[in-house]
């Protein structure tokens, strides 16, 4: 069993809390008045504070309790949360991310920079003025000339807190922290030593505070851990150190007033006289002494006195909440397609043994495991996908800093964050899109006086855009800029050689001219763009992940490009040829349809390669003769029509066997540049067939149009 990094897991969970920082500070630029969203900054930068103070990172807590300090001053009211305050929280945001994953690169000098430009914002406070908060209305009789006020605290943390994360000892280090304090251990929920369960937390604490700290403060010390534990914090006022200590068990609920009555009136020792009676417990009546003790003294102690263990109460509230979800490796999750993918495999080959045999009962079992072979599928597939907004929500960022270095006022505007789609997709997603994103901000937008002239609003849009079609999801970057010139994607292309001069093309085929490497329309080469390095790169991981580019654009309304994207990498539903001896996989999502190529036809083609469907003339590629095959061809050959990027190309074969989930495999290096192949897959008779490539078919199938074409 493997033993998780504490630092590991803390660096992990401080990823999302930063994450939830940069959000929540990019959502209040546009809604400073919101204090959901204040709350939200403070609790990212409380945690991370407190969490790695707790795992030892004590540069990042002692950095960020500083800018916690400034934004405990803008959760009070008393800073704005400004534009520069914001900037500066992020910039902090970015240094504390250093300080946690490469601290030997973070500069002390930068962080001292950013701190210093804090203060200014925040008028320089100091740590009393960041503590100082009006005092409440129930804590006015506590209050001590200085200004102090005095808290009863008893809490006891869920049962299974500890395993769960929470250590109770740093609850107390952090109310001693606000002030001065007496802290009792109630041990009455202990259970006996064979019933004890080493995990669980059976102890309860009574805390007396004296401090200056408003009662916010106390319960920001609970915060993660108030959902799920009993709490109850009460002003102690002035007149209490007059009190007796039959007061103050009842002022606490501990005991009825009936009871102290009939104590008096016996005149044997109050707490005597309850402890023997079963009134209350020796930890309850130690903790009222406490109380009465650090009220009339004003000092606090570190612990109470010790007790014998008693009989388990009842009164701890029963199991913390039921944990809805689980964090898991995600090379786990690789593991487990994989595994799949071997059943997979396996079940094909079952039903192949079943396809030939006459037992019945075989047959049926057959059908039930690929019944249940598919349901697995479909649920791991859907365990490994993500919402898409885990994606779109690192651009914000993006967008921000953009628009501040061009001096434009951009929106980003995202819809269908909730599509989900594998995780291995998103990860090798965010290089293109974070290219497609910055070449629209720098060259679809215009600036502010661009778009004044032009008769539009001050700030432009970047709408990112996700959804679902069929097997597919389609994400789309679009911009309300300029949009595409065609003129001058056209003279550029003839300029580089790309195309004759005078060629006449659509509007599909000039803009794909815009991912050519080394083409580029910008006039002047800048830090975001110009070079014309990129959009090619952006094209080749797109088909590297088996989708394809669209591009529309309207000339002063702007650019839309949509991505098309398989759901998974892993497994797909393909559909199983033959072409000589040979059996090749094609994506079932690529396939229009199949048409028979009797042999009079397929003579008659010879020398134009198209086929005529319902009026369309559709190239078509032999198979026979791409895969150079020697046997004789079958009689009634079929055309298996495929479309990418809006082209159809026929795919002629021998035979089409049928459906087959095809588990994907990758080919070796030594056969990375075959084109015309996107990997294999090992069929249910252990045999190995080829998946096809369908983008670089089209692609061939195109140039033998354009040839045909040219001839005529």
């Amino acid at each position: 069993m493997s033993t998780l990094d504490p630092a590991a897991v803390f660096r992990q969970e401080a990823q999302e809390l930063l994450e939830q920082l940069e959000q929540a500070l990019l959502d209040l630029e546009h809604a400073p008045d919101d204090d959901d969203l204040i709350n939200s900054a403070f609790r990212a930068l409380h945690t991370v504070k407190g969490s790695g103070a707790m795992f030892g990172f004590d540069a990042v807590a002692a950095f960020t309790h500083h800018v916690e300090t400034a934004f405990d001053l803008v959760r009070k009211g008393k800073v704005a949360p400004s534009r520069a305050l914001i900037a500066v929280g992020l910039a902090a945001k970015d240094h504390m991310r250093l300080l946690i994953e490469t601290p030997d690169r973070a500069e002390t000098a930068d962080g001292d920079a950013i701190l210093q430009s804090l203060k200014q914002i925040v008028g320089g406070p100091s740590a009393s003025m960041a503590a100082a908060e009006t005092v409440p209305e129930d804590a006015q009789d506590g209050m001590s000339p200085e200004g102090t006020s005095t808290w009863r605290i008893r809490f006891r943390l869920a049962r299974d807190a500890m395993a769960m994360g929470t250590n109770p000892l740093l609850l107390l280090d952090e109310l001693r922290g606000l002030g001065v304090a007496t802290v009792v251990a109630r041990t009455e929920g202990v259970p006996a030593l064979e019933e004890m369960a080493a995990t669980e937390c059976h102890l309860a604490w009574d805390v007396v505070l004296t401090t200056s700290q408003p009662r916010t403060a106390i319960e920001e010390v609970f915060m993660f851990v108030i959902d799920d534990m009993e709490l109850s914090i009460d002003a102690i006022g002035r007149t209490s150190e007059s009190r007796r200590i039959g007061e103050i068990l009842v002022d606490r609920g501990d005991v009825a007033q009936q009871a102290v009555d009939a104590a008096v009136a016996a005149q044997m020792p109050l707490g005597t006289l309850l402890v023997k009676s079963g009134e209350v417990s020796p930890d309850t009546l130690a903790a009222a002494l406490a109380e009465q003790q650090h009220v009339r003294t004003g000092l606090g102690t570190g612990a109470g006195p010790s007790a014998l263990p008693g009989n388990p109460q009842g009164g701890a509230r029963g199991g913390a909440k039921a944990v809805d979800s689980i964090r898991v490796p995600a090379e786990r999750l690789d593991e487990l397609m994989d595994r799949v993918g071997e059943l997979v495999i396996v079940q094909s080959r079952l039903s192949q043994v079943a396809a030939s045999s006459n037992d019945v009962e075989v047959k049926a079992i057959a059908e039930e495991i690929e019944r249940l072979a598919h349901e697995l599928r479909d649920t791991t597939m859907g365990v490994r996908t993500v919402p898409i907004g885990s994606l779109f929500g690192r651009f914000r960022r993006l967008v921000h800093d953009l628009a501040n270095e061009l001096g434009k006022r951009i929106e980003l505007v995202t819809v269908g964050e909730e599509t989900e789609l594998d995780k291995t997709v998103i990860e090798r997603l965010n290089d293109p899109l974070i290219h497609l994103i910055r070449n629209a901000i720098d060259h679809g937008l215009e600036a502010p006086e661009g778009r004044a002239a032009a008769g539009k609003p001050a700030a432009g849009r970047i709408t990112l855009t996700a959804c679902h079609a069929g097997a597919e999801v389609m994400v789309s970057i679009s911009d309300d800029g300029r949009g595409l010139d065609r003129a001058r994607i056209q003279s550029r292309a003839e300029d580089q050689g790309l195309i004759p001069a005078g060629a006449k093309l659509s509007e599909t085929e000039l803009f794909q001219l815009i991912f050519e490497p080394g083409f580029s329309t910008a006039k002047e080469v800048t830090s975001l763009s110009g070079r014309g390095v990129g959009m090619d790169v952006v094209k080749r991981a797109i088909e590297g992940l088996r989708g394809k580019i669209d591009i529309a654009s309207t000339p002063g309304e702007g650019t839309r490009l949509t991505l098309r994207l398989p759901l998974t990498l892993a497994i797909i539903d393909g559909l199983l040829v033959r072409v000589g001896t040979g059996r090749y996989a094609l994506p079932l999502s690529a396939v229009e349809e199949c048409v028979e190529l009797s042999a009079e036809e397929d003579a008659r083609s010879r020398g134009r390669s198209f086929l005529n469907i319902r009026g369309d003339l559709v190239p078509f590629l032999r198979l026979r003769e791409l895969f150079q095959v020697s046997e004789p061809p079958d009689r009634y050959q079929k055309a298996v029509i495929v479309s990418f990027g809006g082209r159809r190309v026929g795919l002629v074969v021998d035979q089409v066997i049928g459906n087959h989930q095809t588990v994907i495999k990758s080919l070796s290096k030594l056969h990375a540049d075959v084109e015309t192949f996107a990997g294999a897959t090992i069929l249910g008779d252990g045999a190995v067939a080829l998946i096809l490539d369908i983008a670089n078919l089209v692609k061939l199938g195109m140039a033998y149009e354009n040839r045909f074409k040219a001839a005529s």
